[in-house]
């Protein structure tokens, strides 16, 4: 039986979102992503309706964010109390949402890929639509994501940040796309480029931390009722592991403690007992200490925050988060009926500033969670002056989901694009150390209450991304903008003939 044009044009379509899948956690199929995009490409150059692209892109899209984000159901109807049905319900819709940004890219590329010059402009119009996801409600993988581990092409990551490897990917497709459609060749010699990947500085080598840090995990149930006993327990139980984790024989002491963003609420700059208990560990430890801790705006509203307590037991500084989560940290209109996942009774405030903090003579800076997905805010912590970069995150509303692996992922692109070492703190997994190349050196396993004694170093060196951000997505705008520009010149210059 042979498949119609319009039903083949449907299986490309879900057989990309199927590969964009398969690419990233919890397949790890990381091969497929210079793949990825090719089956679309070839739906939409072969579909002349611009109505049909865009449903093509669609339906891809809903698929792709329906496989990658399960777990965003769980955490809607469980943490957020909307039960099974609403909170598949909200789910959809969210998916649906999203996957506006595939179907714009797919009615856009079908334009592109009639021309010579597809495989820049199919691949610089992908990075033009990733690049909003941010701006535009969510981001979480970008395509570039995939090639945390592949040694050449994350070369390109100090640069152009991960929308290189995007680019890289998405035209690579492009590519395969055209060979599938028995284009002439010459329109693949863009693609001759990528071998020269190969002449870029190459990542820096794997060194031991000559700093110390102690990173703790301390496992604290999402769906524990807190009272004043309870709350004061595990503030204990909290402290005996530091001072454990920082008193084992043979060991140089921590320069610096971190715990992580957690479920419980601890406020330490209106919890007199908390403050004092903090500071008064922070002495003992001697090492500075950094927590994560709901502080207050002038005007009474929660802030999550992020304090750093000096040795002498001091409050140094203090940084807010400045992007905000849907549903975790404020309800988004018109979803006012869902409950907030966070302890607080009413939305956080924003943040309004990146903060460096001082540590010594040198500084840090701590991005809080889902902050991690978005480039360009991250690499402003090393911008300011941060030489090394630590986050707090509690990942324990993504249930035992592939979303912790996710944003693992995210996090070590963010190593990779500034060249720092970030230390994860996340309170029930996955904490771990990440040096200036990506890698993962250390890990606790999940779901466990542990420490983590790991090494990192100061670094001052700024990377041309560190230095100046998305100028390779925007160059990217330009020349997607300059491609869809030439083929409506050519349509024009066509009719007049």
């Amino acid at each position: 039986m042979q498949l119609s044009k319009p039903s083949l044009h449907w299986l490309l379509a879900c057989a990309s979102a199927l590969l964009l899948i398969l690419a990233f956690p919890r397949f790890n199929f990381t091969w497929l992503a210079p793949f990825a995009l090719a089956p679309l490409l070839i739906a939409t150059a072969r579909e002349p309706r611009p109505w049909r692209r865009f449903l093509l892109g669609w339906v891809s899209g809903v698929i792709y964010w329906f496989g990658v984000c399960y777990w965003i159901q769980f955490v809607l109807s469980f943490h957020g109390g909307l039960g099974d049905a609403a909170g598949w319900a909200v789910f959809m819709l969210f998916c649906m949402v999203k996957a506006l940004h595939m179907a714009v890219f797919a009615l856009l590329a079908g334009i592109l890929m009639r021309r010579w010059w597809a495989v820049p402009a199919v691949a610089a119009l992908w990075v033009a639509v990733e690049v909003t996801h941010g701006s535009l409600g969510f981001a979480w993988l970008a395509l570039g994501n995939a090639g945390i581990d592949m040694g050449v092409p994350l070369r390109l990551a100090p640069i152009t940040g991960v929308y290189g490897l995007s680019f890289i990917f998405a035209a690579m497709s492009a590519g395969i796309a055209l060979v599938a459609l028995r284009r002439p060749r010459p329109e693949l010699l863009w693609l001759a480029a990528m071998p020269f990947l190969i002449f870029l500085p190459p990542m820096p080598d794997q060194r031991h931390g000559r700093e110390t840090a102690l990173l703790l995990q301390p496992d604290i149930s999402e769906t524990a009722e807190w009272t004043t006993d309870s709350l004061q327990s595990m503030e204990r139980e909290q402290e005996i592991q530091t001072l454990r984790g920082v008193l084992v024989a043979g060991q140089k002491p921590p320069e610096i403690v971190v715990w992580p963003e957690e479920p419980a609420p601890l406020y330490y700059y209106q919890d007199a007992h908390l403050r004092d208990e903090v500071n008064k560990l922070a002495i003992a430890a001697r090492a500075y200490l950094l927590m994560g801790t709901v502080a207050r705006t002038p005007q009474g509203a929660p802030l999550n925050s992020a304090a750093l307590i000096s040795p002498a037991g001091n409050a140094v500084s203090r940084y807010d988060k400045v992007h905000l989560v849907p549903f975790g940290e404020f309800v988004p209109w018109p979803f006012g009926f869902a409950n907030h996942i966070s302890n607080e009774v009413g939305d956080f405030a924003a943040g309004k500033q990146v903060v460096a903090s001082p540590m010594g003579t040198h500084r840090i800076g701590t991005f809080i969670c889902y902050e991690s997905v978005l480039p360009n805010f991250v690499r402003q912590f090393a911008r300011n002056g941060a030489e090394a970069l630590f986050t707090i995150s509690n990942d324990g509303w993504f249930g035992k989901s592939a979303a912790r692996e996710q944003h693992l992922a995210i996090v070590r692109m963010r190593a990779a694009e500034n060249w720092r070492w970030v230390l994860r703190a996340a309170n029930d997994g996955i904490t771990a150390t990440i040096d200036p190349a990506g890698r993962v050196l250390g890990r606790l396993p999940l779901y466990t209450e542990a420490t983590l004694y790991t090494g990192f170093n100061f670094i001052s060196t700024q990377t041309a991304y560190t230095r100046f951000g998305d100028w390779f997505a925007a160059v990217c705008a330009a020349l997607a903008l300059a491609g869809l520009a030439g083929v409506k010149l050519g349509d024009r210059a066509g009719s007049s003939e």
